[in-house]
């Protein structure tokens, strides 16, 4: 079987939006991955009709260099005072995926829909993701399920 020769690639940026038993999605699609880009990813985030009552949001960015940058600036510069006022990042420990909601998301979506597949062009793939991706933008149980995590705490049988 015929196979791209080309090193061409799809970028995502996504935030999950947990609530008490649903979890909605949102992808934004930058064509590089920068500073720059995350802020406006935030920002695209931030304007969506589910962000329209203002609420505190806790956001978790992985240690990317550009997330690190991203942060630090929003942090520090006046320009970002409008990020600075709705989110708190949550730092977590550099290697550590499971703790960030979004990656379990990139590794289902790997798993359903690119896994062992042959996409034609880069835009047939581009289209089956944004199309599974959209089915997680509403509202729904199994985007919870799949960042959420389940603790079962062992009670020790008394002697």
């Amino acid at each position: 079987m015929a196979s791209y020769p080309g090193r061409a690639k799809v970028s995502f940026s996504g935030f999950v939006e947990l609530g008490a038993d649903n979890g909605r999605l949102f992808i934004d699609s930058p064509e590089r991955f920068t500073w720059e880009s995350t802020i406006a990813s935030i920002r695209g985030y931030l304007a969506t009709p589910a962000q329209e009552d203002k609420r505190r949001i806790w956001m978790i960015l992985d240690n990317a260099p550009w997330h690190r940058k991203a942060k630090r600036l929003i942090r520090e510069r006046d320009e970002y005072q409008d990020i600075r006022e709705r989110v708190s990042f949550l730092d977590i420990p550099p290697y550590s995926p499971d703790l960030n909601p979004i990656e379990q998301v990139w590794r289902v979506a790997r798993r359903e829909v690119t896994h062992n597949r042959f996409f034609s062009t880069i835009d047939n793939e581009k289209r089956e993701l944004e199309a599974w991706f959209a089915e997680l933008a509403t509202p729904n149980q199994k985007l919870a399920r799949l960042c959420t995590f389940q603790f079962k705490l062992e009670t020790p049988v008394p002697s």
